[in-house]
């Protein structure tokens, strides 16, 4: 499958990262929990592993917390290739977001 990956610096260091991504992703899940189906989600020590169908599309990947960078890593269906700039940039702008990125 065609991948997709995202590397967002931050200050904030990996427990204040992690607890803000935390919070996030609890707003997205309410936000398109209509949409998405068979969520699959597991924190372990600085490190998301997910998976999810929507628009009967499976996405699997994971997002690692370090002191100074959020990665994410995904696997994308072939029909979604097309976007995966715009995905791409939608995940970044979201994380940056939730880690407060670009406030004075």
């Amino acid at each position: 499958m065609p991948g997709l990956a995202v590397e967002v610096p931050h200050g904030l260091g990996q427990e204040e990262a992690t607890k803000r991504l935390k919070q996030k992703i609890g707003s997205a899940r309410e936000m398109f929990g209509e949409q998405v189906t068979n969520l699959q989600e597991q924190w372990t020590e600085g490190e998301f592993r997910f998976s999810f169908e929507i628009v009967g599309m499976s996405v699997t990947g994971r997002m690692s917390v370090e002191p100074d960078r959020v990665l994410v890593a995904a696997d994308l269906p072939f029909a979604a290739i097309m976007f995966r700039g715009v995905i791409e940039q939608r995940v970044r702008g979201e994380i940056d977001g939730a880690l407060g990125n670009g406030e004075e």
